[in-house]
């Protein structure tokens, strides 16, 4: 009598050593988050019609790593990061252009703009009001109004006012019709389709959100007031501190200066037109002793997060 197959037996066939692909598209899945392409550049075809690996023994020494390691993603992700390869500079190096003009052979590290989540998450550790909490439902950060007035119904969006406001990117709530805009901007996969690499564009829009959205308004608020919280009361100090918050680094002598000037151009308009000042921090809480001030490194910070740095792996 013929035995039939069930989803158990299909289970342990995909992860049997007599079947190689699995682990090899999981770890070439993993690489390309890393590194933007695969080491199989058609992520999604291994198959006769899909690219040649650019480096054959090192996908099968991962693929066996993974399974060596009992296929922990986390395991695995370790041993990417921790590599010299993956912690090369991004900076172009002149006697590789012609040798290798799309960093195939991994020569150097590739500068990645980064995914939509994780553009939100960095505007919340920027601003410390990143929600530490793991796991729950999902949540309804701000969002432009009228959303759904273009979709089949009105749905429902009832905008988190405690702690849940400022969950990662990961916790938003989605509607597969109508996803959040701010993630759909910086091409954020269509819910109705399976999506194996996200494209990644640049467009005029994706600079107006980080100015202008109501979320990344609010993280400017919120690292401004870290600035005036943390870093000590002169400008050279504060400016400083504010890019390090946001870009991960100091600011060069050129950079400083520029930045100093714009708080100076900032703290005069704001002198001359209070109300200006009152508009731009009318929300904070609690109110601020300052308002002037505030709304000076609130408008520096918008500068800030609206740079290509911020919003890029380098």
């Amino acid at each position: 009598m013929t035995r039939v197959r069930s989803r158990l037996d299909l289970s342990r066939w995909l992860v049997s050593g007599e079947n190689p692909l699995t682990a090899r598209v999981t770890v070439n899945r993993a690489w390309q988050q890393f590194f933007g392409r695969g080491l199989v550049e058609t992520e999604n075809d291994f198959g006769a019609q899909g690219s040649r690996p650019t480096h054959p023994e090192l996908l099968d020494w991962l693929a066996s790593e993974f399974v060596t390691r009992k296929w922990s993603l986390k395991e695995f992700q370790k041993l990417i990061v921790t590599s010299a390869t993956y912690r090369q500079s991004s900076r172009r190096r002149p006697e590789m252009r012609d040798i290798d003009p799309e960093n195939k052979l991994l020569a150097r590290q590739t500068r990645l703009r980064l995914d939509a989540e994780v553009i939100r998450d960095a505007g919340l550790t920027a601003s410390g009001f990143l929600t530490r909490t793991l796991g729950g439902p999902p949540v309804h950060p701000p969002q432009p109004l009228g959303v759904y007035d273009f979709t089949q119904d009105k749905k429902p969006w009832d905008v988190e006012k405690g702690p849940n406001r400022f969950r990662r990117g990961l916790y938003t709530y989605l509607w597969r019709s109508a996803p959040y805009p701010a993630m759909v901007v910086f091409d954020f996969p269509d819910a109705n389709a399976n999506c194996t690499r996200r494209p990644r564009s640049n467009t005029p829009l994706q600079s107006l959100t980080l100015a202008n959205d109501q979320a990344f308004f609010e993280f400017a608020q919120g690292l401004a007031s870290r600035v005036l919280k943390e870093a000590a009361a002169n400008d050279a100090d504060r400016v400083r501190h504010v890019f390090r918050l946001s870009l991960a680094r100091l600011p060069d002598s050129v950079e400083t200066q520029r930045l100093l000037s714009l708080v100076e151009r900032q703290r005069a308009h704001f002198t001359a037109a209070p109300k200006d000042a009152e508009q731009l921090t009318k929300d904070v809480t609690p109110p601020p002793t300052d308002a002037i001030e505030l709304a000076t490194w609130t408008a520096v910070s918008r500068v800030l997060l609206n740079l290509d740095e911020f919003i890029t792996r380098e």
